[in-house]
């Protein structure tokens, strides 16, 4: 708590490939933070903001090409404009800010998916968030046919991302396992396989001590 009895903000962060079941996670561990007394911001990059939404439709869903480069840089400008004024303002509250997908994911899709220099895709991603890192990141690993195979079974249509071949995702997968390695305290890694109730359970083991 802070001196005046408000509850320090708390920022987690879900990371992953698609179809892994991330919105399903952020679901259940808003209620569980309701549950708690705390009051949630559930948001996601790219489309976090009225700015974002814009820059979502441009990133996942133009019809034409967009070079590598551009398409980091219009992730790192969602960034900016979205921690600025969604994220920074939720953690003064003292509010829970549950995101769906922050820096690590431009590492692993711009970085090793697009096969752009990863140290700098993550220095323009601090530098657009002012260095804010989350206090947790869960990473739901799992195997890229079985995720594509949810995507299928969900008959969705693919956004630019998920029509990528399947060693874009492969590349994608090793990425975010190598970025949570190497960041361990940061990092809950846990098996997208497992059924939604027991994930949210360890998940909610891990988070509870910073309550």
């Amino acid at each position: 708590m802070s001196g005046g009895g408000r509850p320090r903000g708390l920022f987690i962060t879900l990371e992953g490939g698609d179809g892994v079941g991330k919105s399903t996670q952020a679901r259940l561990l808003s209620d569980w933070f309701e549950q708690q007394g705390r009051t949630v911001v559930r948001t996601r990059e790219p489309g976090g903001s009225e700015l974002g939404v814009e820059i979502r439709e441009i990133v996942l869903h133009h019809r034409g090409d967009i070079s590598p480069r551009a398409e980091a840089l219009l992730y790192a400008a969602d960034r900016a404009h979205h921690i600025a004024t969604v994220v920074r303002p939720a953690l003064a509250r003292g509010e829970v800010v549950l995101q769906d997908r922050y820096l690590d994911s431009s590492v692993a899709y711009q970085g090793s998916g697009r096969v752009l220099d990863a140290q700098q895709i993550r220095d323009i991603s601090l530098w657009a968030a002012e260095d804010l890192l989350p206090d947790v990141t869960v990473l739901l690993d799992l195997d890229v046919a079985v995720a594509r195979g949810r995507l299928d079974n969900a008959n969705k249509r693919f956004d630019r991302l998920e029509a990528e071949a399947q060693d874009f995702h492969t590349r994608v997968r090793e990425s975010f396992l190598a970025l949570a390695a190497a960041e361990p305290e940061r990092f809950l890694v846990v098996d997208a396989a497992l059924p939604p109730e027991q994930l949210a359970a360890d998940i909610q083991a891990r988070i509870a001590p910073l309550l």
